[in-house]
């Protein structure tokens, strides 16, 4: 449910049909400052809404653009931005030494784990996986955009990939480790 409401802005710029990618957009920026607004009034501080707010970011300068030319250039690689966005935030968290997914992982997690190194070195593991992911994504639908492909089928196909695959690595790595542990426990 944490990625879920994680990603929620990005599916729901998704499921707005590409011809009003302006309201995507605002619509984006809309469910991303709403997620933002109701995580920190449950206490959740801004290190575990890395995500979330650089999506809102993401989603005011698009929402900007667009309203400003709906016919942007932009429009046609905005698939591929949002994965390099994501990519790029998502990376970012990793330089820092705050991988984006420890904000995730602490919300079903007991405090007391979440200085260990193992913990830790989980939450590095999938959110390179996760950044390794979204630079994929972000150069094939670059590659679909440049064919002018960038908001056909394939396309489509290849942003659900680029969250389904990390997604099923994080879920399976997690119980591979757990279930590791319990054995060594």
């Amino acid at each position: 449910m944490s990625y879920l409401r994680t990603f929620l802005p990005w599916i729901v710029f998704a499921v707005v049909p590409s011809a009003q990618w302006q309201w995507g957009a605002l619509a984006g920026l809309l469910v991303a400052v709403g997620v933002v607004a109701q995580q920190r009034c449950t206490g959740v501080g801004f290190d575990a809404l890395i995500m979330e707010a650089g999506s809102a970011v993401f989603f005011a300068v698009l929402a900007v653009v667009s309203f400003a030319d709906s016919h942007s250039a932009v429009h046609a690689y905005s698939a591929a931005l949002s994965s390099v966005t994501l990519a790029l935030i998502s990376g970012a968290s990793l330089l820092a030494g705050k991988p984006f997914t420890l904000g995730i992982a602490k919300r079903t997690t007991p405090p007391e784990v979440w200085s260990l190194k193992p913990f830790v070195r989980v939450n590095v593991v999938i959110t390179t996986v996760w950044t390794a992911a979204f630079t994929v994504t972000a150069a094939a639908l670059a590659a679909l955009a440049h064919a002018g492909q960038g908001h056909s089928t394939a396309a489509t196909l290849v942003q659900a990939a680029g969250f389904v695959v990390p997604m099923l690595f994080t879920v399976r790595y997690v119980a591979t480790v757990q279930a590791r542990a319990k054995a060594n426990g």
